[in-house]
């Protein structure tokens, strides 16, 4: 009799996920297999569903790329791990490993990778299988649900956070106080940053404030890049987590000569186009820099940032039938912080 597992399966693009019992994964030579315990809602998972990128995801898909759990059975091939380790699957489910781009450290942009929830079954299951090569190892007495948004959400904002090359005292613009944006404030503090925070919520702003932003700039109230520019002269850097294009646009025009934006937010569809002056990039020798999630290094130094108290997701969580109604709220952009599925 094969063993099932409840999970949320997506069986067209633009359709609410089902709610169903499916076989439980086996995993293969190498892999792990993990109960989860807890997952986090990304907006990522929202474009894999709506079909927001090309090219789409495959189906029937189970998504979700923030899971921490246990893991319940090991692969063939598999050491360095026990049933019963705590564990945290991203985005990034696996490389080549062979490829230039791996060699060089660069793994997150590998022809040949595949991603958790997009490529792969991803979290929003009961289990799931992850190469034990790309899975992060979590405290075994760390809070599952708080550690989730970290797997992804975490080592995105983190990974972007350095390449911008911004050091100490320096300030660094956060566009987005979302899932995302509200932990890249909490990084940019730790790793020594001041930070201006833009948004166009006044409760977004508000825990970007409690989470130690020094200037905060409503930008469905005032001239956000003006704010910007007269309260701080410029930024030295810039990351932005939102997905309006105005936003990527906007946030080269708040830097300083000299400075460099990490782009990480993902608009998709026909609003993935932005238009900016060439000649003030030449002129000011500005650096534009897109930022993917982040390696299997970076995931680590993400974690322990997390696991030593310098970074904590804002969530709520909700049980996994509640999947539809959360992507609704993202859709308005009414959720502050994130939220993370219960699979316990």
């Amino acid at each position: 009799m094969v063993a099932t597992m409840k999970a949320a399966v997506l069986h067209a693009l633009k359709t609410p996920l089902k709610i169903e019992n499916v076989p439980v994964p086996e995993p293969g030579h190498g892999d792990l297999l993990i109960k989860v315990t807890a997952c986090g809602v990304c907006h990522s998972d929202l474009h894999a569903v709506d079909g927001d990128w090309t090219p789409p995801p495959v189906i029937p898909l189970i998504p979700g790329h923030e899971v921490a759990g246990r893991i319940v059975k090991l692969g063939a091939g598999v050491s360095g791990f026990a049933v019963g380790d705590h564990v945290g699957v991203p985005w990034m489910y696996s490389s080549c490993g062979t490829c230039e781009f791996c060699l060089a450290g660069m793994e997150t942009i590998c022809k040949s990778a595949e991603a958790t929830g997009y490529t792969k079954p991803g979290g929003y299951a009961e289990y799931l299988v992850a190469p034990a090569a790309f899975v992060g190892r979590l405290p075994d007495d760390a809070d599952p649900f708080a550690l989730a948004p970290i797997l992804c959400a975490g080592v995105t904002t983190y990974r972007g956070l350095k390449r911008t090359g911004a050091r100490p005292g320096q300030w660094v613009t956060i566009l987005g106080i979302g899932g995302l944006g509200h932990i890249a404030v909490q990084y940019a503090k730790a790793m020594g940053l001041r930070v201006a925070a833009v948004d166009v919520s006044n409760e977004k702003l508000a825990l970007a404030k409690s989470l130690g932003a020094e200037v905060l700039v409503n930008g469905a109230e005032t001239d956000a890049v003006a704010a910007v520019q007269e309260k701080i002269g410029g930024s030295h850097a810039a990351v932005v987590t939102a997905v309006a294009s105005k936003a990527f646009e906007q946030a080269i025009l708040m830097l300083r000569p000299g400075g460099t934006v990490a782009y990480i937010g993902l608009p998709g569809g026909k609003a993935d186009e932005i238009r900016t002056s060439i000649s003030a990039i030449t002129n000011w020798e500005l650096s534009v820099r897109g930022s993917n999630v982040g390696t299997r290094q970076d995931l680590n130094e993400a974690i322990a940032f997390a696991t030593n108290g310098l970074v904590k997701a804002t969530i709520r969580t909700v049980k996994l039938d509640a999947v539809n109604d959360v992507f609704d709220e993202m859709r308005k952009g009414k959720i502050v912080g994130r939220v993370v599925i219960d699979m316990t």
